[in-house]
């Protein structure tokens, strides 16, 4: 069957159908999806009701799979991520796993339960937000760094449980991560310009912590702009490919207590460069200060 894709917005996403995602999609089907990907930031497929198997065999065709660094991988596996809404809800704007210097580059998340209302996840196009600024604000951007970490400021979700996301904040945050990048990088396939930021960005560098709060409020609003936007609203069985160095993203806390699970897998990324070429820099932790216990969880992951 010939893949036909449908776009969803105007300046981002695309559903593509006539296709079976797995492990043995042949080699042009997965160009194909590639090439959209890079054009459409996001890709959206119905009734694909991958198991676990059939998504890690698939995210394989992107490259390493990585486990995420600071949260254990679901059981028996060693690189999906299981996010329940009792326990975890990603209910404010981010690009993932920011805080260490070669994030993923690419996320790919499934729908396992979806509630009967709401639960809807909308993503921004962070290219087109780059592109669309003023020249004077795309000179000011070009030359700022920002500083992400995983100690954010976190919001507590409605509806869920206490104790449950008191543990998953405290395994969270275990290990502190800091990765200094540029406010603005560019992309390694594309070449296109992107800004950096979300919910991970604790200060702007080298100004006061006011002007950081007023520079990230006036680029992070050109990025999350409802034109600027797609939202999906989710059945079970389906599948989300984003370009996650050229996106951000959130999903809507307005399901009220019913469940919601879905698995996600993320692809190793490079480590970004700016501009001026300047790559990101990690910060922490370092080798002296990193964690025995953290090493020891990571080749538990990896095992």
């Amino acid at each position: 069957m010939t893949i036909q894709i449908k776009p969803v917005a105007g300046r981002i996403g695309a559903q593509l159908d006539g296709i079976k995602l797995g492990g043995d999609i042949s080699e042009q089907a997965f160009e194909f999806i590639n090439e959209a990907l890079l054009k459409y930031k996001v890709l959206f497929f119905r009734d694909q009701h991958l198991d676990d198997a059939g998504h890690e065999a698939f995210s394989r065709r992107f490259g390493n799979q990585v486990p995420h660094p600071t949260v254990r991988s679901a059981e028996q596996s060693t690189a999906i991520l299981h996010l329940d809404a009792k326990e975890t809800r990603a209910n404010s704007w981010h690009t993932d796993v920011t805080f260490v210097a070669n994030y993923p580059k690419i996320s790919i998340l499934r729908g396992v339960v979806i509630p009967p209302y709401g639960g809807d996840t909308v993503w921004a196009n962070t290219a087109t937000a780059y592109a669309d600024l003023p020249e004077p604000l795309k000179l000011l951007a070009d030359g700022l760094r920002a500083l992400h970490t995983n100690l954010y400021d976190y919001a507590a979700p409605r509806n869920t449980d206490e104790s449950g996301l008191k543990r998953y904040r405290e395994q969270f945050t275990a290990e502190v991560y800091e990765t200094e990048h540029p406010l603005v990088r560019v992309h390694p396939e594309s070449g296109e310009r992107s800004l950096l930021l979300g919910h991970f960005v604790k200060q702007i560098q080298g100004v006061s912590s006011n002007d950081s709060k007023q520079l990230i409020r006036l680029f992070h609003d050109r990025i999350t702009h409802v034109d600027n936007t797609v939202r999906w609203r989710w059945q079970e069985g389906d599948v989300v490919i984003w370009d996650n160095r050229a996106t951000q993203h959130i999903a809507i806390n307005d399901y009220g207590d019913a469940q919601r699970i879905v698995r996600r897998t993320t692809i190793d990324g490079d480590v970004p460069f700016g501009v001026d070429g300047r790559l990101s820099q990690a910060l922490k932790p370092t080798p002296e200060t990193r964690s025995p216990q953290t090493e020891a969880d990571k080749k538990h992951l990896a095992a």
